[in-house]
């Protein structure tokens, strides 16, 4: 039997099918369809170019914004608002005669960080992904940590009194640091403005005071970063952040070890490998 995994991200998405839920047997990546159904018809195309429904044990993914109370479908994203309220987990249900898990793009990637990637062996991770914008989950004893609705630490409000981003921005930890407010404010793309710019290190100071909230709420062992801002060429230098992060505790409390993701854009695919072990495979 088979199992169909998946991550929707603001930009990309990503497909994989996997019999023995330790690798991967086919994969595919494609853009995210502002239409929700277009999308759902791309990744109902690549399972049938392998396998039949018959085949199928079960599917899991993630996609990025906050999921509805019921994880059917989401309640609230920036970026994708035209799939807010669209029944994804019950579109892929009918056309893949399957039962579908849907999670959080995130705390999919994080749980696979955790799992396969830069924590194992880490009983308390926590997980920030700095990429088109910022997300970050909680992960205990290699499962996502429950929530009431999902984890939002880009929304956490850093410059307070509005002296970086001015008045008409909320002062947010992602329209700090993610790349699409950096594109905003610098007017060109991340990954055109040198890694020697300034601008760089500007950002690991302003990430480090979004950690050092993290450090003291979530007190984890380990702090993953992942997303494009961070393992991309340019980056937000680790180093500078690892410094930064421990100036702005200011021996309140130790700084935890902070480390780069190693999944690279397949995290997610990873962390949903991850869930349906933990679902299907459950004993």
């Amino acid at each position: 039997m088979t199992y169909v995994l998946f991550d929707i991200g603001g930009t990309k998405s990503r497909v994989a099918l996997s019999d023995d839920l330790k690798s991967f047997t086919h994969s595919d990546t494609f853009a995210t369809a502002s239409k929700p159904e277009k999308l759902v018809e791309k990744i109902t195309d690549f399972v049938h170019a392998f396998i039949k429904n018959d085949d199928i044990e079960g599917v899991v993914g993630g996609i990025r914004g906050v999921l509805n109370e019921e994880k059917t479908g989401l309640e609230h994203d920036a970026i994708l608002s035209s799939w807010i309220g669209f029944d994804l987990q019950g579109e892929l249900r009918k056309n893949l005669k399957s039962a579908v898990i849907l999670e959080n793009d995130t705390a999919l990637a994080g749980l696979g960080e955790t799992c396969f990637g830069a924590g194992q062996g880490v009983d308390l991770v926590a997980y920030h992904s700095i990429s088109t914008g910022v997300g970050g989950a909680k992960i205990t004893n290699q499962s996502i940590d429950a929530s009431s609705e999902g984890f939002e630490p880009g929304h956490q409000v850093l410059d307070i009194d509005r002296t970086i981003l001015g008045d008409d921005i909320t002062p947010t930890l992602e329209n700090l640091v993610s790349g699409r407010a950096v594109e905003q404010r610098m007017g060109v793309k991340p990954y055109d403005i040198p890694q020697d710019d300034v601008v760089w290190d500007e950002l690991a100071g302003y990430l480090a005071q979004g950690l050092r909230n993290t450090i003291l709420y979530w007190s984890p062992e380990i702090i993953i970063l992942g997303g494009s801002m961070m393992t991309g060429n340019p980056n937000i230098p680790i180093d500078v952040v690892r410094k930064e992060t421990v100036a702005v505790l200011d021996n309140v409390v130790s700084s935890p070890f902070i480390t780069l993701a190693k999944l690279g854009d397949e995290a997610g695919l990873y962390g949903a490998m991850a869930l349906a072990q933990q679902h299907f495979q459950a004993t």
